[in-house]
């Protein structure tokens, strides 16, 4: 690695602690990094008090990272088009204090629900369940958990990489286990953003995992007549109501207030290793993509949820290690990950945003030729193994 400036905004370890923050590239000698900068701050009012903000600009995308909230992507933006959705709680991003999980059946994670990316997971990712006397709530616990290490590189060598740090424990007594260290990383003029994942075992007994990386979008790149594209191997609808919509699984209508949300569980082709999930624009000129490797991430789930405008009109691209089933049951079929003792899982995805029909027909073109190892086999109702 060449030279590298590193800023340390937080470690609780050594009682580290920076509230404001700012580097600005022409600060730093090389040119190429005039115009980007990186800022971090402190929000204040209503149920974000208290919510640490880290924002990105590089001349092409601009993104902003939680850390108070599990180092959560909030949004990002790229030639003044929005990427990411509207949601309900308006006044977002939610501080975990005024998130209780357990509440409303064990769906409770929903009153903090408005990020870009929140990861789900660890102990558990899908649909609440009891197990004895305890209850997991949906999509687990690691996206309302502070980060207790975060950090700030800027490589001042070719190609000037930025990278934001963070650390995230989710280890208690008699329980959990891992730890996440995340990287976003991004260069001058990008249109993309790399998200590397490592989970550690920090216990001296092998520990379970489930990592589901909820990535949502909703208008300009959704609309009436938006389309999904992924090279699909597979395709099940994950209950009746998914059934009604599996016709047109990869279209999508307005906004209809009352829609109720459809699933679909998928395995996706690959080359080397790597596969792209796409949704673009009904013009074909718009469309954000997920690259990311089948290895560390073998399974996709499509959420659709095409609401009101003001009811959380959105749908979800999202690769993970399983399907957002209750534990118990992805359990049972091998889809939960054992971390050995000293052991690690890794996962990283790419966003890129794409403007431009050259752009959009491009990456159309990738995925059609990826499919072409087979068409999808599209179950009609829900099936094992994906579902019950």
């Amino acid at each position: 690695m060449g030279e590298r400036r590193t800023f340390v905004l937080t470690d609780a370890m050594h009682d580290v602690w920076v509230e404001d923050f700012a580097v600005d590239g022409a600060s730093l000698e090389p040119e190429a990094l005039r115009g980007c900068m990186v800022s971090k701050r402190r929000l204040r009012g209503g149920r974000r008090d208290g919510v640490d903000l880290i924002r990105v600009e590089t001349g092409g995308i601009a993104f902003e990272v939680v850390p108070t909230r599990g180092m959560g992507l909030w949004r990002a933006s790229l030639g003044g088009d929005r990427v990411g959705w509207d949601s309900p709680t308006k006044d977002g991003p939610i501080h975990p204090a005024y998130v209780q999980p357990h509440d409303l059946g064990g769906i409770g994670w929903l009153e903090g629900f408005d990020e870009l990316m929140v990861r789900c997971g660890l102990m558990n990712n899908g649909a609440p369940f009891r197990e004895g006397d305890a209850t997991h709530p949906l999509h687990g616990r690691i996206g309302n958990i502070p980060a207790w290490y975060v950090a700030v590189h800027v490589d001042l060598e070719p190609p000037h990489a930025i990278t934001i740090e963070g650390r995230v424990a989710e280890s208690f007594l008699f329980g959990g286990g891992v730890e996440l260290t995340t990287t976003y990383t991004t260069t001058p003029g990008s249109n993309a953003v790399t998200v590397r994942d490592e989970f550690a075992n920090v216990k001296d007994q092998p520990v379970d995992m489930q990592i589901l990386y909820h990535w949502n979008f909703g208008p300009p790149h959704l609309e009436e007549g938006s389309r999904f594209a992924a090279p699909l191997k597979t395709v099940v609808p994950r209950n009746p109501r998914a059934v009604e919509g599996l016709a047109a699984y990869d279209a999508y209508g307005p906004p209809e207030p009352g829609f109720v949300e459809q699933v679909y569980f998928c395995e996706l082709h690959a080359e080397g290793g790597k596969t792209a999930a796409m949704l673009r624009n009904r013009a074909g000129d718009k469309a954000v993509a997920l690259r990311y490797g089948v290895d560390g991430l073998p399974c996709f789930s499509l959420w659709k949820n095409t609401g009101g405008l003001r009811d959380g009109y959105v749908t979800g691209l999202e690769p993970g290690t399983n399907y957002p089933n209750p534990r118990p049951f992805e359990k049972e079929r091998g889809r939960v990950v054992t971390i050995p003792v000293d052991g690690r899982h890794v996962a990283e995805t790419t966003l890129e945003v794409l403007a431009g029909r050259a752009a959009v027909a491009a990456l159309e073109a990738e995925i059609a030729r990826i499919q072409a190892q087979g068409e999808p086999v599209v179950h009609p109702k829900s099936s094992e193994p994906f579902a019950g």
